[in-house]
Order: structure tokens, then sequence, then C-alpha cells
């Protein structure tokens, strides 16, 4: 069926002009954009008098896990948003469920009226000095490159593997190329001649940049930047001058680890835009770096823009401020009228996969004592520093009494750090102290901890991270916060532990619920208390993280003791 989109305002992602034009559909492509269509040329007519018609929103890079939400709900959320495409790396599910996760979130995400294209997970586990619940080799991921909607090896973290000649690494690496996928990048601060390596590699982008200093030496290296602005790494403020020439024609615009409320409230690919316009920035460029320019990094033809041959996926907007979205195309297919979704069907999953999915948890139950950190006196600890707005974290040596095995000091905001395994019951726990994070009572625990996702619990006495924990295992996963040792307030995410099968609505005011109950007990507002918990685990982003293995120096990728002898006193990270 053909459609005609008649007196509306073209958004041109190949010259940055806004042109009066139609445009005709046919199926899934766009047959034609000019003046010369009439009515007659289709069979339905759309009128799109006083709006922008631009191509479908593309995200870059995005875990759909960390959303909460299954593929297809999520799809509901950012279809509405003007979003027609995401590249998803699964490798949270991965983690947790091995090549049986990239199963599930393939199969969940068929036909949905957003395309989700996927990336192999690169580092299932992140590091060798992680226990996730799988271990992939090249090997493993091969075959899935044979898949439509495969396109490529997901953010290569382990860049200190890659650095130091890992064989495994570079095996991975090598089988994507020859197969000719592309392959993302995930390298903090990297500069210099390790930069070089990185990119020589043919690792084309990255999400990790915090800086226009940062980011301009990736561009002039022939990589493309990925501006993040998720939810509690946010990146915009600091790369808007990549919002100009010739910065702009080498970045493309993701989110990477969101949740549901926050998509809610600020849209999403959409959102960000709209941030930047605010700041001053050119629409029609924000528009062609979060569409075309997406589509060029991931080789995808006939995607991304308004033209001839085109597929038909297509955003139309009230206006270039606030980037509403009135109605969306899909396929040439109308799935958004007046800013609802159109009602579509949600993909059957096997019955193996469900499954697996909902019976992630294999660990004992946790008691106080596990918690207590060997030990007499006062002892000279490594204590893992946060930093504001960032993933990164510091260390420093603290003075902490471990006369009782605690060494919690809420007078100096030091707070007692566990990763529990929860996969192959190893009893394994990593313990460790966090700065920054501002909790006066109770605990938290988490089964979200990337990337492996043990269980991670955070507390001011161990008595009351132990019901934490304990309870987010009889829930097959979720949030838990605690307080005198009764639960407060949950989240459950029977979904591998880190997805629910609820709707947004529902995952936003559980996770507002979880979010409002820790800053009850005392946690800091400048942070998002449950993602930054997450990313205390994730032995990739510098400086030093907790695994079920003790503290990582992630620079080096050693282990470091948590508690440092005289003899050791300069050894290590400090």
């Amino acid at each position: 069926m053909k459609t005609l989109l008649k007196n509306g305002t073209v958004v041109n992602v190949f010259t940055d002009e806004l042109e009066r034009a139609d445009v005709l559909l046919d199926g899934g492509r766009i047959l034609g954009v000019g003046t010369c269509y009439k009515d007659e040329d289709a069979d339905e007519v759309y009128d799109a008098s006083g709006k922008f018609i631009c191509p479908g929103f593309i995200d870059g890079h995005i875990h759909i896990e960390s959303t909460m939400m299954t593929p297809a709900e999520l799809a509901r959320l950012c279809v509405e948003n003007g979003t027609t495409a995401i590249m998803a790396d699964p490798h949270e599910i991965t983690n947790v469920c091995g090549l049986k996760g990239v199963d599930y979130i393939l199969e969940s995400s068929e036909n949905l009226p957003m395309t989700v294209y996927v990336m192999m997970p690169s580092c299932v586990p992140a590091t060798a000095l992680d226990e996730a619940g799988a271990v992939l080799l090249a090997e493993d991921l091969e075959p899935y490159y044979d898949h439509p909607r495969v396109l490529g090896l997901a953010e290569m973290m382990n860049y200190p593997g890659l650095l130091f000649g890992d064989p495994e690494v570079w095996k991975k690496i090598r089988s994507a190329r020859e197969k000719g996928m592309v392959i993302n990048g995930h390298a903090p601060l990297l500069s210099g001649r390790d930069l070089d390596t990185y990119v020589a590699a043919g690792i084309g982008d990255d999400h990790e940049t915090s800086s226009f200093e940062e980011a301009a030496e990736r561009i002039r290296k022939g990589q493309r930047v990925m501006i993040r602005q998720g939810g509690q790494a946010r990146n915009l403020e600091a790369l808007l001058p990549l919002f100009e020439e010739p910065w702009n024609r080498r970045c493309l615009l993701v989110t990477d680890d969101i949740h549901a409320d926050i998509l809610m409230e600020r849209g999403h690919i959409n959102g960000i835009i709209r941030q930047a316009v605010k700041a001053g920035k050119n629409p029609v460029a924000a528009i062609r770096m979060a569409t075309l320019q997406a589509a060029e990094c991931f080789r995808l033809q006939g995607v991304g823009a308004v033209a001839p041959g085109y597929a038909a996926d297509i955003a139309v907007l009230s206006d270039l401020e606030t980037m509403t979205v009135c109605d969306v195309f899909k396929g040439g297919k109308q799935v958004v009228k007046d800013g609802r979704a159109e009602v579509f069907e949600v993909p059957a999953v096997s019955a193996e996969l469900e499954e697996t999915v909902r019976n992630s948890f294999h660990m004992e139950p946790l008691k106080k004592e596990d918690f207590l950190v060997p030990g007499a006196g006062s002892k000279s600890c490594r204590v893992i520093q946060l930093v504001k707005h960032q993933l990164l974290t510091d260390v420093s040596l603290e003075e902490l009494d471990l006369s009782k095995g605690s060494g919690i000091d809420l007078d100096l905001d030091i707070l007692k750090l566990a990763v529990a395994e929860r996969h192959k019951n190893t009893g394994h726990i990593g313990l460790g102290f966090l700065h920054g994070f501002g909790l006066k009572e109770g605990a938290l625990a988490s089964s979200v901890a990337h990337d492996s996702h043990n269980l991670v619990i955070l507390g001011t006495n161990e008595e009351d991270m132990a019901v934490a924990g304990n309870r987010v295992r009889e829930m097959g996963g979720g949030c838990v916060v605690v307080k005198d040792g009764k639960v407060v307030e949950e989240l459950a995410l029977p979904v591998a532990g880190l997805m629910s099968d609820k709707t947004a609505a529902e995952i936003a005011e559980g996770s507002a619920a979880i979010q409002e109950a820790a800053y009850k007990l005392g946690a800091s507002k400048d942070l998002d208390p449950f993602m930054m918990m997450a990313f205390t685990a994730l032995p990739v982003i510098p400086h030093v993280k907790l695994t079920t293995l003790g503290l990582v120096d992630v620079d080096t990728q050693q282990l470091l003791p948590l508690v440092e002898e005289p003899h050791q006193r300069f050894c290590g990270f400090s």
C-alpha cells in the first residue's frame, strides 16, 4: 500500500537543509520525495502540515537489560519517542545465561515495531578477574554473525587484554574482522600509543569519552564518538562542542545504560537532541547524528534518511525544539499515532529459554559473618572513592577500625561493599569499602551488577546486608532496601535477575520507590543509588572496582589487598 505524507517539512540529513516536500511510501521503502506527488498517487494520504518529517532515530548503543524492561515493552516506549532502531549489546543477560541469553533477546525482539539489532558480547566475563555465568570464546560467537540482525562484535571492554596481547581477545577481533563485522569500542581515557594500538585493531568507535579533548583525539585517529547521555553516565554537557563542524560528522547519540523512569521523563534519543538544542546546538545536525551517521557507523545501507530507496522508517515531529513526536512510520506502516504506539503482537519465546532466564540464582543463603573483614585494631584499608556524575572511581588508603571485623565508619561516609557470586554457587564474596555514597542507615542489594551481575550489596551494618542479599536471592533477582532488619522497599526482576515483565510505568514506579527509599536512608541525591552500585562491580572502568574475587586495579588488571600491611605500603594502586 502506498502512503503519501504531504505538506510537511523534510529534514534533509545529507545537506542539513529543511525543505518543503511530500514523501511517498511504497511498502517498506520510500518511493519519492518532492513536490511532484499528488493524492491520487497513494492509497492513503497523511497531512503533515506544520510538521517536520525526519528519519526514525537510532540508538547506537544500549543495553536492553539496563532499562529493566523486556524488548517488547522497551520498543513500545522508544517508538513513541521516534526511535525506529537500536543497537543492543546483550552482554548483561549473556553474562548470566550464556548464549541462551542472546537467543532470548533475539527471539523476544522479533518483528517488533522497532528493529533490534544485536552486537555479540565481546567480554563474557568482562575480565579474568570476574566470575560470570558463562565464558564465551571466539568460536562461540562466530555462528551468530550470520544472523540478519547481528551486526558485529560489541564493546571491547577488555582493552587491557588487547594491549597486553591476550590471545583470546585478539582471536575474537580477528574473527569479527574476517566476517566483515563492525567492532565497537569501550576504552575510557585511553590515549597516545595505546589508543593507536586499539584503533589499529579495527575498533571503530567508543562511547566512554568524557571530555572534548579525549573525543577530538579519537576522531582525529579515525574513530567515531558515541555521545552518551544515559542514566548515571551523562556526558552530553562535556561533549557539546562535538555538535559543531567538523566534529559532528563523526558522532552519533547513544544512551548505553538508562532506566525506564528516565526514558519516560525525558524521552529517548529525541530527549538528547532536545537537550542539545536547548544548549544552542543545531537541531538538524543533531538529527543527522542520530540517524544517518548511526546507520553509516553500522554499515546499514538505505537506512537513516528521508530519501528515495531508503527504508520508510520515519518520525513526524511537531517542532525542532521540543522534539515532540506526533506519529511514527516503521517499514511504511504507521506504528505511532498522536504520540501513542499502536497495538502490536508480543513475540513468543520458547519454553526452554523462559525456564533458563527465570532461574538464574544458584547460591546459598548469606549470613552477617560473610561480610566481616579479618583483622584486628586499626588497619590501613583501601577505600573506593566515587567520582561525581562519572562511572570512574579512585581509591584512597584510610585507617579503619577492624577490631570487630566491620571497618564501617559512617562519620567518614565509609560503607561496606560486597559482591557475592550467584551463578555457580562458588561461595566467593569480594569485600571492600566505599566512600561518597552517603548512606546513613540500612543496606541496599541488587542482582544488577555490571557486567557479571553477581549480587552486589552495600550497607551500614552487616546484619542488614545479609537480609537485603537474601531477599534478592529469594525473589530470583531484583533490588531491595532494608532498614533495621526489615525490607522497606523492593523491585522484583525475575528475568535473569535483570528485567521485569511489568509495563514501563509499573517499572518506573517501582524504580522510583526503591530510589526514594535509598535516599531516605541517606544516599546522595547526586547519584542513582542502584545504578551506581551496579558499576562499582565493573572491572573495566578505571580505576578500582570490586568483584567476587576482591578489589581490582583496572589499569593493571591485578587484584589488590583490601588491608595493606606495612611491607605492602607502596604496592598496587594507591
